[in-house]
């Protein structure tokens, strides 16, 4: 069976019994709904809701922006930085002794698989504390084709669909807490884009690899003097207007544009925002798919 098979046959299962929220061991009462009514109803009246054609197309288009695609960068470790990233998502793992600004997200990936009961590596499992088991990038490249490594890139190629529903999560379940964030004369209109995002795909997809990309906006650690640039910071940047992404793409260029100029390291702005506003340019509806509660076509 080819990764691209396994990865389609893994996703149609995940979402056959999707309904348990991770971090929480209880089976929700959500387990025995069908994919397309997978949502969450918040008290501002919004929800996030995709299908598994929908679903799919997103995971496919986070592994591109994240991996460009390619297998070994599911396991990667960027020269710029104190962590390596893993998965579709390029979740965040630190090693022992690192904390840095950024949320770490690994960790609760794999706790999220768990309690899908999926075959986690048992290298994996046996780590503890679980942090990332090399102290730097030089120690990690020493055992880059190793049989831990090579099993681990395996089994996140075919986990993706887990991965994909764990992104989707992660950015419903914190529509609320941005919301709630927003300064109190701003809430409406963090409500209203938040409402009008979440009708297309293309919306949705936004918010998933925005949250997935820059995080919710929240952590008081991610800021550079004193400026986030996460989900919240990008709805309080958006300018009135009809095409709710167009206004959502705006906003984050100019986020993540003052992001790299507030940046002590001038690897931000020299090489990294041009890619960040080029993934920028992903967030639109897709040719294929009409609506939140449509198919491929």
């Amino acid at each position: 069976m080819t990764v691209k098979t396994l990865r389609l046959v893994l996703l149609a299962n995940v979402l056959l019994l999707s309904g348990c929220d991770a971090g929480n061991s209880e089976q929700s009462n959500e387990e025995s709904r069908p994919a397309a009514d997978l949502e969450v109803e918040l008290a501002s009246d919004i929800s996030l809701a995709l299908t598994p054609a929908q679903l799919d197309w997103v995971g496919q288009k986070i592994f591109q922006n994240e991996c460009a695609g390619q297998y070994q960068c599911l396991v990667y470790w960027n020269e710029s930085e104190a962590f390596p990233s893993l998965g579709i998502g390029h979740f965040i793992w630190y090693p022992k002794g690192v904390n840095e600004r950024f949320v770490e997200s690994f960790p609760a990936l794999i706790e999220y698989m768990e309690q899908r009961q999926l075959n986690i590596p048992e290298w994996l499992r046996e780590l503890e504390p679980f942090n990332a088991p090399w102290p730097d990038r030089e120690t990690f490249l020493k055992v880059a084709d190793s049989p831990e490594l090579a099993e681990l890139r395996e089994f996140l190629a075919g986990s993706q669909g887990v991965q994909a529903e764990f992104i989707f999560r992660r950015a419903k379940d914190s529509l609320a807490e941005i919301v709630k964030a927003a300064p109190e004369g701003r809430r409406p209109d963090v409500q209203e884009s938040l409402r009008a995002l979440s009708q297309t795909p293309g919306g949705v997809y936004a918010l998933m690899d925005y949250v997935n990309f820059k995080g919710e906006g929240l952590s008081p650690g991610e800021r550079y003097n004193g400026e986030g640039w996460g989900l919240l910071q990008v709805l309080l940047a958006m300018q009135p207007g009809e095409d709710a992404l167009a206004r959502f793409r705006e906003a984050a260029a100019t986020v993540l544009t003052r992001r790299a100029q507030n940046a002590d390291s001038p690897v931000e702005r020299e090489r990294w925002l041009a890619g960040w506003l080029k993934r920028l340019e992903t967030y639109k509806e897709p040719v294929k798919m009409n609506s939140v509660s449509g198919v491929s076509s």
